[in-house]
């Protein structure tokens, strides 16, 4: 694009803050008040679900929750705590169709992801949803990530073969209930994950149960490891 072009585009459709629609100096930059408000997680947090301490108890260190139910992978990460800011982003790249939102939560992301990762797949949609809303993304936000520097993506090597219902207002029971057996392989999965260490994406983390079950085929069809990558994590009772 030619500079004047350019700078006549940047004019009539400056950036604005994803969170508040406030111009910003860059595209996927957040306004000053917007980015206060965001609260960045980092450890020390629980080793399974990435749930906040208060204090350092050790670096492999598991909540209650996950003392009492280890999760199949090895571990959850979230770049920030879901709240306002962070609910507008999902929500808006979830719903709204503001699509470039992906690469606005892969950036932030993007400090997360291991170095040994061999594999980004993202949560997938069923069909139905994947026609009603045209695109998934989960999978949006793993190209991101792939495009940022993390290892390739594969799109089609998770199903989901069964539609399930909303999860939002379920309990964690409820949430596992619905997401049983929800999931597929595809057929040559097997060696695609052998021995790899798969990171898994999704947008928003609530109790686990759709990354937990996941996880646990994956590692079943001979994944070496699996970790959990999301944009937010829901902390107490603020999903909605």
């Amino acid at each position: 694009m030619p500079a004047m072009l350019h700078r006549l585009v940047a004019l009539a459709l400056p950036p604005r803050c994803p969170g508040c629609g406030a111009v910003t100096e860059a595209d996927h930059r957040f306004c000053a008040t917007c980015w206060m408000s965001l609260a960045f997680i980092g450890p020390p947090w629980c080793a399974g679900c990435a749930l906040p301490f208060d204090h350092h108890r050790g670096a492999e260190v598991l909540c209650g929750a996950c003392l009492a139910e280890p999760p199949p992978h090895a571990g959850a990460r979230a770049a920030v705590a879901y709240g306002p800011v962070a609910r507008t982003v999902a929500l808006r790249l979830k719903y709204a169709g503001r699509t470039a939102f992906a690469e606005t939560a892969a950036r932030l992301m993007q400090r997360l992801l291991p170095d040994d990762a061999a594999l980004l797949v993202p949560i997938p949609l069923h069909r139905w949803r994947l026609w009603t809303r045209g695109y998934n993304q989960a999978a949006l936000i793993a190209d991101a990530l792939a495009r940022g520097g993390g290892p390739p993506v594969a799109r089609s090597l998770l199903l989901r073969s069964r539609a399930t219902p909303v999860l939002r207002g379920l309990d964690p029971r409820e949430r596992q209930r619905a997401v049983a057996g929800a999931f597929a392989l595809a057929a040559d999965a097997r060696r695609a994950l052998a021995g790899r260490h798969v990171v898994l994406v999704d947008d928003v983390y609530t109790t686990g149960a759709t990354a937990t079950a996941c996880a646990r085929l994956l590692t079943r069809a001979g994944a070496g490891k699996v970790t959990v990558l999301c944009w937010a994590r829901v902390i107490g009772t603020d999903a909605d």
